[in-house]
Order: C-alpha cells, then structure tokens, then sequence
C-alpha cells in the first residue's frame, strides 16, 4: 500500500500531458498566474464587477459557473487541451477545481472591516498557498522523486507566505502558524476524484472558518 501511494506521489505527469513538456510548463505557468486573482478582486473588484451591473460577489458566482458549464461541456466531448492531462478526459479538471475553490473564499469568507488590499488578509494567503505551493511540491516530486523533501519545502514555502501576509496585511500570526500546514496537507491526500487544487484550499478554509470567531 505504502509502495502504491509512493508511486502515485512521484509519478512524472510530463508524460501524460498534453503537449508533453510544454504543455506541463504552460499548465505551470498558468497555475502561478492565479496569484493575481485576489488582487484583482480586492483592490479594483468592485469596479470590475459594476461593469456587469454585478456586486463583486456576484460576479464571481457567475464567473465559476461559466467555468463550470464550460468543464461539463468539456466532460461530455470528452476533451483535453494543452497542459491538462489525459485522465481529465473523463474526470473533472484541475482547472475547474481551481476555479470552484477560489470562488468558495471569495464567497465564503466574511466582509473584513478593511478596504483594498488588506480586505484579503485570509483570502490572499489561501489563494498563493494554491497558487506557489502546489507547483513546488509538484516539481519537487516529479524531478527528485523525494516526497519528504517536497512537503518541507512546500512548509517552509507556506509558512513563507503565511507569515509574509501577517506583516504585510495583517493576518493573525496564530492563524497563519495553525493554517500554513493545512495548505501542504491539501497535496499530500491521491482522491480519485478530487484534484489537490480544491483540497489546498478547502482544508485550511475550513480550519480558517472554524477559527475565526476566536479572532
């Protein structure tokens, strides 16, 4: 069993992207581009959703089910694009879960008493968590096959971004020393059916929820 998780863990998905080895660098670079995305939201969100006659959270409900109708489409067909691997010809992507994940914290979280930036003293380190962690644990593993070294790197890279955010935003230093572990605790888990882009982010939103009416 141990031998099977090993396997699992270190598996090169170079070989079964599409694309190959560009495809894998472009479906990096696109995971690390989502860093901007609650920056977007919480320093111009409001202007961007009023062009829609939308509130920001409207905007972003409606933005994942766009994205979510697009990815059952997607299903139906049957279809892969560049970057995406060929076992998301039948199961749902990574991308979508990525999608569905990010909008839960915009969702989900509450109105802070903050504007701009410093409004996304939980959501920003949630969402960089997924966004800088995932693709260095993932290279980690597929390079150096060491799962031990990519869970302390990935933990030094979240506590790095965890704690960063407490300075520069404000976020509580407990809640960041209890939650950058989660964050790496959402790759660790091989669900068939659920891709770590939800679990990074689920696992220490639920923790953060429970949390902050001690805050």
């Amino acid at each position: 069993m141990n031998d099977q998780i090993e396997n699992n863990l270190t598996i090169d998905h170079v070989s079964h992207s599409v694309g190959g080895l560009k495809g894998h660098a472009f479906r990096r670079l696109t995971h690390i581009s989502m860093f901007v995305i609650p920056i977007l939201y919480y320093n111009n969100g409001i202007e961007i959703a009023s062009y829609f006659n939308l509130v920001p959270q409207q905007f972003v409900s409606l933005v994942c089910v766009v994205i979510l109708c697009f990815e059952a489409l997607r299903l139906n067909l049957g279809l892969v694009i560049v970057g995406q691997r060929e076992y998301e010809s039948t199961q749902i992507s990574a991308l979508a879960w990525g999608a569905f994940s990010v909008s839960l914290v915009f969702l989900v979280l509450p109105e802070q008493d903050y504007s701009g930036i410093k409004s996304g003293l939980y959501g920003i380190p949630l969402i960089f968590g997924l966004t800088f962690v995932d693709p260095i644990m993932g290279e980690i593993k597929r390079k150096k096959k060491d799962i031990k070294l990519a869970i302390n790197v990935g933990l030094v890279c979240s506590y790095f971004i965890w704690i960063g955010c407490t300075i520069w935003l404000g976020t509580p230093f407990f809640v960041s020393i209890i939650l950058a572990p989660l964050t790496v605790l959402g790759e660790i888990p091989q669900v068939k059916y659920i891709d770590d882009n939800a679990t990074m982010i689920l696992f220490p939103l639920s923790a953060l929820m429970i949390l902050l009416p001690f805050v």
